[in-house]
């Protein structure tokens, strides 16, 4: 059964009770003895309880915000829980009455004297109590990061130094990989490294300018030993670098002269998200098999941290994203005409239908004079408050100068110039369609910025026309020109425009609506008014839909003459 809203906070309640259960049951089996109970278990259970009773007693309150708690409180718990596991499948522990009472190592003792069954050690070395201090530490490292704007370099050069000192390195690196360019890239350098890799042919041997292109360096997942190593996932320990072909060297200044490496892809069960390099220099010992074992212990402990600091960034950006969308969707609609103005002898007709998360869309119909009405369409590239803030740009210099003598294509150079004039990414731009429309001569001049289109149809022969071009987009280049097309109207005409969103829709097939459907229900339509044929074309598209998904806005904005 699903709980409604209401009752949101009854599960958060539910599971701090049973932690708590949980927490006393603890208490009696370490008090009665009967098993040796971990710190880890009561802090465990704790941290649980504690972000469950918060969960449950802000939700009870309103406020869903706190669910983020209780999914950190998950994630802390975890990374304590996860180490301690590990450390237990694959140390050597120490000896059981160590552990236990003397009382209950005599019973077992004399159990197995009767039974001829040896007893089974369970050791605990000093290296292996040391290995699992520092992946507590790798632990309360990733929890200090989730706040931290830079919180993952802060833990990727934590982790690099602890074993770059634990080991005796000379230099450490850590790369993580970047799925979406299949790459690697090095995320924290410490050190001296003589780079493995091919150097390019201009760079000045140089410790500091070698130092300084590898801490910025990214490679491919192929022809390199730290992508190589990633995508085979297989951890390597190189003591004879001039006998590995994998291992370019450069030199011949002693600087550059490879020494021994250890490199130990960062793997979860999924996948490889990265590696650990370590170097010592010629003049220094090789690495040890044994330093090599406990490279890839900590790697284990490592890679937990990482991940769940990278899930939990994820889950907060993607929280942000959501906030910062709403807030731009709501500053949309304010830009949105709320009534189509009353114009003798004109019928509009729109279609304006908004995507979750996108933002792009805005159209608008100002009268500015007794001889100009000007009909705008436009489709903001990009998302969030970027796209948003051109949006309003746009609105606001549109409604500005439209007013003035200038043409239709000098306004959108005017606008351009403005747009294009500020700070921002080049992936934030805008095509528009602006439309001057001339009651007293009934004459349209048109001009478009962008892939906007504009159609017009004909009542005398029935045909429709693209009576627009493509051109520059607003806000890419200050130094762009828009040309003027005129177009005369008469009683039957008419004029329209649309967003891709709207032609670009798609079925559960894949397939999309396409201009010629939308021009063929204009033609066998146009004696109707345009808020009829706005409406058909709604109609038709979401019928057309079904239930698939809008991905993007889609707008349409007849005009009938």
């Amino acid at each position: 059964m699903i709980l409604s809203d209401e009752y949101a906070y009854v599960p958060p309640f539910a599971i701090s009770i049973i932690a708590l259960i949980v927490f006393f049951l603890l208490m009696g089996i370490k008090k009665k003895s009967t098993a040796r109970v971990s710190f880890i278990a009561f802090l465990s259970t704790f941290i649980i309880f504690g972000g469950s009773l918060y969960t449950g007693t802000h939700l009870l309150n309103g406020d869903t915000s706190a669910n983020l708690i209780f999914g950190l409180s998950l994630v802390v718990a975890f990374l304590l829980v996860v180490p301690y596991c590990i450390v237990l499948c694959t140390c050597e522990p120490k000896k059981i009455e160590k552990l236990v009472p003397h009382s209950y190592n005599a019973a077992i003792e004399k159990q197995n004297a009767d039974l001829s069954t040896p007893v089974s050690s369970m050791e605990v070395t000093e290296e292996d109590s040391h290995i699992l201090e520092l992946s507590y530490d790798f632990s309360a490292k990733s929890a200090e990061a989730f706040a931290d704007e830079d919180g993952m370099s802060l833990l990727l050069n934590h982790i690099n130094k602890t074993i770059r000192d634990e080991i005796k390195a000379d230099g450490g690196a850590i790369l993580l990989i970047d799925d979406f360019e299949d790459i690697i890239a090095v995320k924290s350098f410490d050190g001296d490294f003589p780079p493995p890799y091919k150097l390019p042919s201009d760079m000045p041997h140089k410790p500091i300018r070698v130092a300084t292109s590898f801490k910025f360096a990214t490679f491919p997942l192929r022809d390199n030993i730290f992508g190589e190593v990633a995508v085979s996932g297989k951890p390597e320990l190189v003591t004879k670098p001039v006998s590995d072909v994998r291992i370019y060297q450069n030199g011949p200044e002693e600087f550059l002269e490879c020494g021994s490496y250890i490199f130990v892809p960062l793997k979860t069960k999924a996948a490889v998200i990265g590696l650990l390099a370590f170097s010592r220099n010629k003049k220094s010992e090789p690495f040890t098999e044994k330093e090599f074992d406990t490279v890839k212990k900590l790697a284990a402990f490592a890679v937990n941290s990482v991940k769940s600091v990278i899930s939990v960034k994820e889950i907060m950006e993607h929280n942000n994203l959501i906030k910062e969308a709403e807030i731009a969707t709501s500053i949309q609609k304010m830009l949105h005409i709320e009534k189509l103005p009353a114009i003798p002898g004109i019928k509009i007709g729109t279609v304006f239908s908004l995507a979750d998360g996108v933002c792009g869309d805005y159209y608008d119909v100002i009268v500015s004079r007794k001889d100009r009405v000007s009909f705008v369409m436009s489709d903001v590239a990009g998302k969030g408050m970027n796209s948003v803030v051109v949006m309003s740009m746009l609105h606001a210099m549109l409604h500005l100068v439209v007013n003035t003598r200038k043409s239709a294509g000098t306004i959108l150079e005017w606008v351009n110039h403005g747009i294009a004039a500020e700070n921002f990414s080049t992936d934030h731009f805008a095509s528009c369609a602006l439309i001057n429309y001339d009651p007293t001569t009934q004459t349209a001049e048109i001009a478009t910025g962008g892939t906007t289109p504009v159609y017009y149809y004909n009542s005398e022969d029935k045909s429709v026309t693209k009576i627009s071009s493509a051109s520059e987009p607003i806000g890419v280049a200050k130094d762009s020109t828009y040309t003027d097309v005129l177009q005369n109207v008469k009683t039957g005409d008419i004029l329209f425009t649309y967003t891709d969103g709207l032609v670009e829709a798609l079925n559960d097939a894949g397939q999309q609506y396409s201009v010629d459907t939308l021009l063929k229900i204009v033609k066998e339509h146009a004696s109707a008014s345009g808020k009829d044929i706005a409406k058909l074309v709604k109609d038709d598209v979401k019928k057309f839909i079904g239930g698939n998904s809008q991905h993007d806005d889609l707008s349409l904005l007849v005009i009938k003459f």
